[in-house]
């Protein structure tokens, strides 16, 4: 019976102590967290570290955001709190958390709050887990609070579920690394109560929020959301746990079941059918395992391929597959489950024992895993047992080829001739060796089957040669017959065993050539340049391998499949630019082995990059095409296909880099240049224009050709003064150089600004003014936003008709969290294919050619309001004309300033 090796990973123990070593020099983390604001993590946190102070230990208050709540006001007080660090912002003093003073200090415990929060724009990190991880490295302990809509993989979920985008995010590995996480929770409905009372926001904030976040089937996702993540990082921290203490005994925390099956195609299909219903009636994960064995190793290739759609079934159903090996089955199934804490195994249950004294599979299980409870699947009456999934096949193992048997015989008889000169020099007992080493190498060279015929053989040679009489198969003392019976034994079990032993570690030395090549596959790649370098790799390594041609298939910038890039001898692979594009789309493979065009002759596989999909790998087998269904061989093509991906993501993100640097060194120069321009230009052309007003005003006056001469000219010099203003202030925008300096206005004030500032353009043009009722006030720098909406309108008057209407409408948009401003014409629109390109320096439609002006307004307005934290596009309406649309955020407004009116 088989053991199972217990004994810990050397490696893997090995990198655990380095990780403790490691984790001894860090400081600890513990994060409060919760389902949403107003749970209670600061007070949960607060009370803890006042709890400490009684023990001796030192506590200090790096940052708590109390938001005006007396009763964690309270907790504060009794607690040493570190003064915060006053940086400018935009015209105002913010005050931040002060890393330095806290690394100066270095207490042995310091509280910051709100783990998700961005710092202001100077800060050392942007981030204020970057502070805490920073911390942490100075050996410092820390808690802190955080809510599930901060973590950056749940952040599109429950956008989805509130309709509210979080900007503030944590990457999953720091909560993920946190020594210890404390789940804050709190009823939906004791929630909303504590934000009717005032507890959580401010009373005018409070009614805005319950219309909007704060609805109870809100807090109930996310609540579920928070407790579902908890969940899975204790699961996490147990399989540590049970890694660390070599804990082999499956601990039943979470329901999970593991399903075995055998070669008969019936039999795995019914079980897996079985163990799908079992797994979606209780909602859990579930698992199916085929075990090779040596003799099942040797399967004929309808039956490997009959237990290849057994598991792809499984997959189709939702199961997690895989295919193992071992000298038996329970003892790598029992491994299986230990190690993925499967406390449930499902397999088939034998009508009748193929032996009297032989243990069935749930038997042996059992025996070896006590913990584990085992489900037995009825089998059609009449069928084959259960227990062939470990079962030899028939003739299993003796197709050898005729050649192999007669030079078994042939070794036989050379043993013999051997052992001849020797009779009478030793005891027959001493001969017998000569013919149990014949045996083995037999079993060495040729496999199971010679090896019987050698052991046969062998004993029917020695004691026609050896035992007297001589030279027939008479024997004169009985005693020779027990001399036969344990020869035969010996050597069948001698054969038997180096057979087998042979096998598996050719089967051993194979898996080790793949993953070498697998290793120097890895190697080449990184060292790639260019894509076509990723083509020679990899077609090196898939003809070595599956002995096959193909073709890689990358997608370009504009999300279309480049001409493939061919690898492998022979003749072109015929590629299917369709299916391609299929599978580039759907990110699911297609061909043979799949669910999608499984009679195709080339198999198509997504190179998913961590990113995103980056292009399609192409593979056609020249000979065996079956050699991509089996399992071990799938994977090692997928692992292929990720390290593919990997590299041309490398490669794409090398090329970003790159354009993006030359980008930046084109912008600073051209800014550089342009503000140098504009500069020298703004003098002389302030002369031209007061020379021009000086000749209109003049005494005696101008002749009308003169005075016509004279506008003319002063109307081109303000165009010009125009034109190089908008070059010196795009230059300063992209500089960095203008500093916001906002104040709390109306935006109807700022608007009523703009068009009486543009009343001699405009030239009697109707603008009609839209605004809802009770529109805020805006945080916002009053002469910029103007600014905007001029050249908005500006824009308007260039490009349509001559007295055609402008329309400017503004309202509130997501519950009063942002405003928006429209400003519509009824022109022809934007061109088609540059909605966005309109919005870039220096770019204008084909249509404006005739108009004054060299495409910097928009790219102006844009700076400008994306300065204010805001979004400003353009499209074309149904109806006809162009449409403006601004978005800007919407702070709490001072409550001394009055109530906004809004203007006719």
């Amino acid at each position: 019976m088989a053991v199972t090796d217990e004994r810990p990973d050397p490696d893997a123990l090995l990198a655990r102590v380095q990780a403790q070593e490691a984790d001894a020099r860090r400081g600890r983390l513990k994060i409060f967290f919760g389902a949403s604001a107003g749970v209670g993590k600061t007070y949960a946190m607060l009370s803890a570290a006042r709890a400490l102070q009684p023990q001796g230990e030192q506590v200090l208050v790096g940052l708590v955001e109390t938001h005006k709540r007396r009763e964690t006001e309270a907790l504060v007080a009794g607690l040493e709190v570190l003064p915060r660090r006053a940086l400018p912002y935009r015209e105002r003093t913010l005050e931040e958390f002060d890393l330095d003073a806290a690394l100066a200090r270095k207490p042995a415990l310091i509280l910051v709050d709100e783990l998700a929060h961005s710092n202001v724009a100077g800060s050392r990190h942007p981030k204020r887990w970057q502070d805490v991880q920073e911390l942490l490295a100075a050996g410092i302990d820390v808690w802190t609070t955080m809510n599930v809509q901060h973590l950056e993989s749940l952040n599109d979920i429950v956008s989805g579920i509130t309709g509210i985008r979080v900007n503030e995010t944590v990457p999953d590995h720091v909560f993920d690394e946190a020594d210890e996480v404390v789940v804050v929770d709190l009823p939906p409905d004791e929630l909303l109560q504590r934000l009717k009372e005032g507890k959580v926001y401010l009373p005018q904030q409070a009614e805005s929020a319950v219309a909007n976040f704060f609805r109870k089937g809100n807090l109930l996702a996310l609540r579920e959301l928070a407790l579902r993540r908890t969940a899975d990082r204790v699961d996490d921290e147990m399989r540590s746990y049970r890694s660390e203490r070599s804990v082999s005994a499956v601990w039943p925390t979470r329901e999970a079941l593991l399903a075995c099956i055998g070669p008969v195609r019936e039999q795995g299909e019914k079980i897996v059918r079985a163990s799908a219903r079992l797994a979606g009636q209780l909602d859990i994960e579930w698992h199916v395992v085929f075990v090779e064995t040596p003799a099942l190793q040797r399967l004929p290739q309808p039956r490997r391929d009959a237990i290849l759609r057994v598991l792809r079934l499984a997959e189709e159903l939702g199961a997690r597959t895989a295919t193992l090996s071992g000298a038996d089955v329970a003892a790598p199934l029992v491994r299986y489950a230990r190690q993925h804490n499967l406390a449930r195994v499902v397999i088939g249950r034998s009508a009748r024992r193929r032996w009297p004294w032989q243990p069935t599979l749930a038997e042996r299980v059992g025996e070896l895993a006590p913990e584990v409870d085992v489900v037995q699947v009825a089998l059609a009456p009449g069928s084959a047992a259960a227990d062939a999934v470990e079962a030899p096949p028939r003739g299993g193992g003796f197709q050898a080829p005729a050649i192999d048997y007669l030079k078994s015989a042939a070794i036989c008889g050379v043993a013999a001739l051997a052992a001849t000169p020797l009779l009478s020099l030793f005891e027959l007992v001493n001969l017998v060796m000569f013919f149990l080493l014949a045996v083995v190498i037999v079993a060495l060279r040729y496999g199971r089957g010679p090896a019987v015929l050698a052991a046969f053989l062998s004993v029917a040679v020695f004691d026609f040669f050896f035992v007297p009489p001589r030279f027939s198969f008479a024997v004169s003392d009985v005693q020779y017959l027990l001399t036969f019976a344990v020869m035969l034994l010996v050597a069948l079990v001698i054969g038997q065993t180096t057979a087998g032993l042979t096998y598996q570690a050719r089967v051993a030395s194979r898996r080790e050539a793949r993953a070498q090549a697998l290793y120097e596959m890895s190697r080449e790649l990184t060292a790639a340049l260019m894509p076509e370098q990723v083509a020679a790799v990899a077609g090196r390594f898939l003809e070595a391998e599956f002995e096959a041609a193909g073709a890689l298939l990358l997608m370009n910038e504009a999300d279309r499949l480049d001409a493939p890039l061919r690898f492998g001898a022979g003749p072109e692979v015929a590629l299917d630019l369709e299916i391609a594009r299929w599978c580039l789309d759907r990110g699911e493979p297609a061909g043979p082995g799949t669910g999608t065009l499984p009679a195709s002759a080339v198999l198509y596989l997504p190179l998913q990059a961590p990113m995103r999909v980056r292009g399609v790998l192409a593979l056609q087998p020249r000979r065996r095409a079956d050699r991509l269904l089996i399992p071990e061989q799938r994977q090692l093509l997928e692992t292929c296909a990720s390290l593919l991906a990997i590299s041309i993501e490398r490669l794409h993100y090398v090329e970003v880099a790159s354009r993006t640097s030359l980008q930046m060194e084109g912008e600073r120069l051209r800014n550089s240049l342009l503000a140098a321009l504009s500069h020298d230009l703004r003098t002389p052309l302030t002369s031209i224009v007061g020379l021009a007003e000086t000749l209109q005003g003049s005494s005696p006056p101008l002749a009308g050709a003169q005075r016509e001469m004279a506008q003319g000219l002063a109307a081109g010099a303000r165009q010009m003064h125009a034109l190089v203003h908008n070059l010196l202030d795009m230059a300063r925008l992209q500089g960095g150089a203008v500093r916001l300096k906002r104040a709390w206005m109306p935006i109807e004030e700022v608007i009523g600004s703009a068009i009486r500032s543009l009343a001699p353009v405009l030239d009697g043009r109707r603008v009609e003014v839209r605004l809802a009722e009770a529109l805020p006030l805006v945080e916002i720098d009053a002469l910029l936003i103007e600014r905007v909406i001029a050249n908005l309108l500006e824009n308007a008057v260039k490009y349509t008709p001559d007295g055609s209407p402008i329309e400017i409408e503004a309202a509130l948009e997501q519950g009063g969290a942002r405003l928006r401003l429209d400003v519509r014409d009824h022109g022809p629109g934007l061109p088609p294919g540059k909605e966005r390109a309109i919005f870039e320096a220096f770019t204008r439609g084909a249509s404006e050619a005739a108009a004054p002006g060299v495409g910097l307004g928009l790219s102006i307005a844009r700076t400008i309001v994306e300065a204010h934290d805001g979004r400003l596009e353009g499209r074309s309406c149904e109806q006809g004309g162009a449409l403006f649309s601004l978005w800007l955020p919407l702070g709490v407004a001072p409550a001394a300033w009055p109530e906004a009116h809004s203007i006719s």
